[in-house]
């Protein structure tokens, strides 16, 4: 899902002037309606992005050779199940011939062979990033990102929106994205007053990371038409200050889509580019697979034709895996769809069902009361629903792959499969838990007897570990996230994700994060560093074990052969580094099906 603002929003923090004054919680942005009025505002809807011959003039792809390549000068890790070493790799039509030494490998290839030396390079398996969001990253990244991993105050957020406002043409939107108060220092809200220090000419709009709030200034406003007549809407107010008067703040889908649908300059967005310049990024970080984790919010069905065109095509520098949002039931099931349709490129993985919502937006379901709070967070599926949904999809032959941040989510969650385990309906597995963040001894056991496997997003250690310490949770509960190294012990298999666009694609970064569970606010310590874990435990979850959790470890996720020729080239072992330098590791190629995707230059 895609978190929120640190704290619970209090409605009385806006001076609404409406009767609701009492602190409720952000909810999730992944059952948001904003993904409506993004789609709404964009040219996602063109017919030329189901047409494979739109994506095939679009491809990128460079090495178009399919034929015999022997690696060699190399340092070989192909995590199999021993995590063997070898100095040689073959490939050949986009699979993998041989690995071993040299002698074994130019044995087993075609004689005429292209012979490729690595220089000593690491060679891995490609990484898979198991829980991302394709569609929506595409609508979002043009606009400038003046998160914390960017900008450490609002006065430099503010600073980086200036300097787009003086390269804009006149009356155009300035968009801004990732702002997120819990991490930046200088104020909580981003005010129209605020935001006319950037311009008054131009209007101005930045998103909050949770995707469910807005701040616009009073350009924006102005075109919009509201002022301090236009009425409040209770379940997505205005902000307003002390005399009435709109602050700029929007809270919630229609607030939101009231400004920003006069933002006629969204509907410009190349979708067909961002696709591919997703898949761009992804392999510049080494990644050769993807997971997206709700499609069909932002689309509904239609998505599903867009990854056949894409599939068609051949345009494709990463393989997708993708999970179906339960919000889109019905459609799914008169589209037709199930589990394994696709093909070795793009395939459906998974059922999407979010139970919670985030720990930082104090909306995660707990068992006990968020620190200094009575509040326990929120349910957005009762158990008794959670399960028959379960059974329902189980029962239709689906992998199951759920939300659940807060411990009472996860033993919701943990509920609702064991009905379904006790029914005999798991046959498809692994069935998963998406960030899975507080975890209990006796979940982790519980986890282990039905054999489920758990997604870390494992930036909440790196980014939020100070707070959720601090303001979250307390000392005591907030040693119990991300626990990586307990579940390791207990053999069940699990993965570190992204979850971008809240945290970007980067899994040597999320290696890093798992190995040392340092804080990014306070670098010198670590959150639970009993939970640290080995490297090569690491890389296996970002490999073979993501491989496994996306149905997919038949055919990629380690380096061996008769699989796909997916593999990366590092300048560093990430085992021979310290645990804090390792997301400095450079990837210098990236490999996909046998093609070279990506190569470092410079």
């Amino acid at each position: 899902m895609f978190e929120e603002q640190m704290r619970p929003f209090d409605h009385g923090d806006l001076d609404t002037g409406s009767s609701v004054n009492t602190q409720a919680t952000v909810p999730c942005a992944c059952c948001s309606p904003l993904w409506a009025n993004l789609a709404n505002t964009t040219n996602i809807d063109s017919e030329d992005l189901t047409d494979p011959t739109f994506w095939r003039r679009k491809n990128r792809c460079t090495d178009k050779k399919m034929g015999s390549r022997i690696f060699f000068n190399a340092k070989v890790l192909t995590v199999d199940e021993l995590f063997s070493e070898a100095t040689s790799l073959a490939i050949k039509n986009g699979k993998i011939v041989a690995v071993g030494d040299e002698e074994f490998v130019k044995a087993s290839a075609d004689e005429d062979a292209e012979l490729i030396d690595c220089g000593g390079g690491i060679v891995l398996p490609g990484f898979i990033e198991p829980h991302m969001h394709f569609l929506p990253i595409v609508v979002l990244d043009p606009y400038e990102n003046v998160g914390p991993f960017r900008c450490e105050t609002v006065a430099e957020a503010l600073k980086k929106l200036k300097e787009v406002a003086e390269r804009s043409s006149p009356n155009e939107w300035i968009m801004g994205r990732q702002f997120d108060p819990s991490l930046q220092e200088g104020g909580d809200l981003l005010t129209r007053s605020l935001l006319d220090e950037v311009s008054t000419e131009n209007p101005v709009f930045v998103y909050n990371a949770s995707l469910h709030i807005g701040y616009c200034n009073s350009r924006a406003l102005e075109i919009a038409g509201i002022s301090i007549d236009t009425p409040d809407d209770p379940s997505s107010p205005y902000g307003r200050d002390a005399k009435g008067n709109p602050n700029g703040v929007l809270m919630g889908g229609k607030a939101i889509g009231s400004v920003i649908r006069h933002n006629s300059g969204q509907s410009v967005i190349d979708l067909s580019e961002g696709c591919l310049d997703v898949c761009a990024k992804a392999n510049a970080v080494g990644v050769t697979t993807f997971c997206d984790q709700g499609t069909g919010l932002m689309q509904g069905v239609k998505e599903l034709d867009i990854y056949k065109a894409l599939a068609q095509s051949g345009s494709m520098t990463t393989r997708l895996r993708y999970s179906l949002s339960n919000a889109v039931q019905q459609g799914f099931d008169e589209y037709g769809v199930a589990f394994g349709d696709g093909d070795e490129v793009i395939r459906a993985a998974g059922w999407k069902i979010v139970s919670d919502g985030s720990n930082q937006g104090y909306s995660g379901l707990q068992r006990e009361p968020y620190l200094g709070s009575e509040d326990k967070g929120i349910a957005y599926v009762e158990a008794n629903d959670l399960k028959e949904m379960v059974l329902d999809r189980a029962e239709k032959g689906w992998p199951l792959v759920i939300h659940a941040n807060g411990d009472q989510a996860i033993d919701n969650t943990l509920d609702a499969y064991e009905a379904a385990f006790d029914a005999g309906l798991l046959t498809n597995t692994p069935c998963r838990i998406e960030h899975c963040s507080i975890l209990h001894d006796e979940q982790i056991d519980r986890i282990a007897r039905m054999g489920l496997s758990p997604s870390f997003l494992i930036g909440h250690v790196y980014y939020w570990g100070k707070a959720m310490r601090d303001q979250v949770f307390g000392e005591a509960k907030a040693a119990l996230l991300d626990r990586t190294a307990a579940c390791e012990r207990k053999g069940i298999r699990w993965s570190l994700h992204s979850d971008e666009p809240v945290t970007e694609m980067g899994p040597l970064r999320c290696i890093e994060n798992a190995v040392s569970r340092r804080m990014w606010k306070e670098p010198e310590n670590q959150l639970a560093p009993d939970e640290c874990i080995s490297v090569e435990a690491a890389i296996r979850s970002m490999t073979r074990d993501a491989a496994w959790q996306c149905h997919s470890e038949h055919e990629i996720g380690s380096l061996e052969a008769g699989k796909y020729a997916d593999f990366i080239i590092l300048d560093k072992d990430p085992r021979a580094v310290p645990p804090t330098e390792i997301s400095k590791i450079k990837v210098l190629q990236t490999w996909m099906g046998g093609r070279k995707v990506y190569e470092q230059t410079g």
